[in-house]
């Protein structure tokens, strides 16, 4: 079992930057893929951010160039910096691990989930 905490959510003005951290406790953290996922009002949880327990990162094109996802070992914690944000960014951001080496960007792969923070980005 794995346990996720979020913090790090906010408002910001369109342009700006947040970033968001998981920490982790349980069972062995560097086993695991983390990722990042979203959910807006009215709309379907989507992925936005993946990094696997030896670094290898993927993002949504939705995202790319503009969020970095992270991950620090020892820490037991993962990071989502966001910059340049835009009011489509606004969401509730969830932190989800996976068992399996290689999940795919569908969030049925992610086996634990934390509780969520909140974004919102005003124009």
């Amino acid at each position: 079992q794995v346990q996720l905490v979020e913090s790090g959510g906010g408002l910001v003005q369109a342009g700006g930057s947040l970033r968001l951290s998981c920490a982790a406790s349980g069972r062995t953290f560097s086993n695991y893929a983390m990722g990042w996922f979203r959910q807006a009002p009215g709309k379907e949880r989507e992925f936005v951010a993946r990094v696997r327990s030896g670094g290898s990162t993927y993002y949504a094109d939705s995202v790319k160039g503009r969020f970095t996802i992270s991950r620090d070992n020892v820490k037991n914690t993962v990071y989502l910096q966001m910059n340049s944000l835009k009011p489509e960014d606004t969401a509730i951001y969830y932190c989800a691990a996976a068992e399996r080496s290689f999940p795919t960007t569908q969030a049925y792969d992610y086996n634990f989930w934390g509780q969520g923070t909140q974004v919102t980005v005003s124009s």
